[in-house]
């Protein structure tokens, strides 16, 4: 009897090809910016025609946004094996101290990443990541196939707000003011660095985070 947990041959042909557009794309970007890359060069590199490009991904630009969506699963991933030593703060911790480690393996992508962000007036989900896709790219991580994707902001604000619970913040916490703050560094410390010390943005993040926290109990106080 097949197992019916397995995607079918089709659902795995289909993930191969859209993470192989997608290991393309941060290939490129390791040399040079996403609006220098053409649809048609990208197909050539992958082997696939340009019509069939836009059965995968409808748009360009929604490339930058399931890059975005592997990342923050990927993310969530290593923020649920945080939460096994800790929660709220630790979780956080946790969650920058990946990111300074993927930057520096994929430096253009979050440049990408932030770039994309500023200059989108809306809020674009992007394709779905499917259970195969889950499987192929993540094959070492345990669980991810059943795990939620939420976003980069669900991921801080519930950590804050356990951190509230758990004391580690005051309970008269400014969680709004706080995600800001947050988001601010996360962004903001590999676009003053990045280019200049890529090297030192996991060490900025703990020092932005440590002034944080201490700006929030002064704050409160």
């Amino acid at each position: 009897m097949a197992d019916s947990s397995r995607p079918s041959l089709r659902q795995r042909k289909f993930a191969k090809t859209r993470l192989a557009l997608a290991e393309a794309v941060t290939h490129h970007l390791e040399a040079a910016s996403f609006d220098t890359l053409s649809v048609k060069a990208l197909c050539e590199r992958v082997q696939i025609s340009e019509a069939t490009f836009f059965n995968y991904f409808p748009r360009k630009e929604d490339l930058i946004v399931y890059l975005d969506r592997l990342w923050t699963l990927e993310l969530n991933w290593y923020g649920r094996q945080a939460e096994m030593q800790g929660k709220g703060l630790t979780v956080i911790e946790a969650l920058f101290r990946y990111t300074s480690i993927q930057i520096q393996k994929k430096p253009g992508l979050m440049a990408e990443i932030i770039a994309h962000e500023a200059l989108s007036r809306e809020r674009h989900k992007g394709p779905e990541i499917t259970p195969a896709e889950r499987m192929m790219a993540f094959s070492d991580l345990e669980g991810i196939a059943d795990l939620s994707d939420q976003s980069l902001e669900g991921l801080l604000r519930s950590s804050l707000e356990t951190a509230v619970e758990q004391g580690d913040l005051p309970v008269n916490t400014a969680i709004s003011a706080a995600m800001v703050g947050l988001v601010s560094i996360f962004y903001g410390v590999p676009l003053a660095i990045q280019h200049t010390n890529p090297a030192a943005i996991g060490a900025m993040y703990r020092q932005q985070l440590e002034l944080l926290w201490g700006g929030l109990q002064a704050a409160a106080g």
